[in-house]
C-alpha cells in the first residue's frame, strides 16, 4: 500500500463508507456536539504523560503505525502488563465518548493499535480495552482471529476505495442522525458533494 491513512478512517468506514470517502476523499470535516464531546473526553488521555494505574505503568499517546495495514495513528493508552512470561505486553486503551456498540467498529479500530504495536514491537496482544465516556467505564475487548480478520478485510476495502477516488451513494439510515458530516453528506437526496459545496460558492 503507497498510501498510509490515519487509524480513525477504519472506524469511519466501518461506521459508513460514505462518511469515511467524504473525509479522507472529499476532504469534508464539519464539528458538531458529538464530535466536541470525543475531542474533550480524549484531552486528558493525550497529555502525553506517563504514569500508573493500579500499580501499572502506562504511556499516553504513543506513535504507531503498520505497513502491512497501511495506517499509522497515535494510541491514547498503552498499560504495560506483566505476561506469563513475565515480559510486559502492551494493552492498549481506546476513549470513547459515546456508550458501548454491538457493531464491531470501535473494537476493529483498537484491534488496528494493536496490530501495529505487534508489528513494531514484535510481541502478540491479545487483549485491549475501550472506556466509554456515556457509562464512564471500560470494555475488555478480546482481539480474536475473526476480530483481526475484519480488520484487514475493511483496512483493504477502504484502501482500494480511497485510492480510486469514490464516493458511494448516500443510504440514509439511523446512523445519519449523529453523524456531523449529515448536512454535508445530505443522505436524503444522494446529491453530490462536491458539486452542492462549488454551487454554495456562486
Amino acid at each position: 500500500m503507497d498510501r498510509t491513512l490515519p487509524l480513525s478512517a477504519l472506524q469511519h468506514y466501518m461506521y459508513c463508507p460514505r462518511q469515511c470517502a467524504l473525509i479522507h476523499v472529499e476532504k469534508v470535516w464539519i464539528e458538531n456536539r458529538f464530535t466536541t464531546e470525543g475531542r474533550l473526553l480524549h484531552l486528558r488521555a493525550d497529555s502525553g504523560a506517563s504514569g500508573r494505574r493500579g500499580g501499572i505503568a502506562e504511556d499516553r499517546t504513543v506513535p504507531i503505525r503498520s505497513q502491512r495495514l497501511g495506517l499509522y495513528g497515535i494510541t491514547d493508552v498503552v498499560e504495560m502488563r506483566p505476561g506469563p512470561d513475565g515480559q510486559k505486553i502492551p494493552y492498549p486503551v481506546e476513549y470513547k465518548r459515546g456508550s458501548p456498540k454491538i457493531e464491531d467498529w470501535d473494537r476493529a479500530q483498537l484491534c488496528a493499535q494493536a496490530i501495529c504495536l505487534e508489528e513494531m514491537l514484535g510481541v502478540t496482544i491479545r487483549h485491549g480495552a475501550i472506556f466509554y465516556g456515556k457509562p464512564r467505564r471500560r470494555e475488555r475487548v478480546t482481539l480474536d482471529n475473526e476480530l483481526r480478520d475484519a480488520v484487514e478485510r475493511n483496512c483493504n476495502a477502504m484502501h482500494v476505495m480511497i485510492e480510486s477516488g469514490t464516493i458511494p451513494v448516500a443510504n440514509f439510515g439511523t446512523r445519519c442522525r449523529g453523524c456531523s458530516l449529515k448536512e454535508a453528506c445530505m443522505p436524503k437526496t444522494r446529491k453530490n458533494v462536491t458539486t452542492y459545496l462549488l454551487n454554495g460558492l456562486e
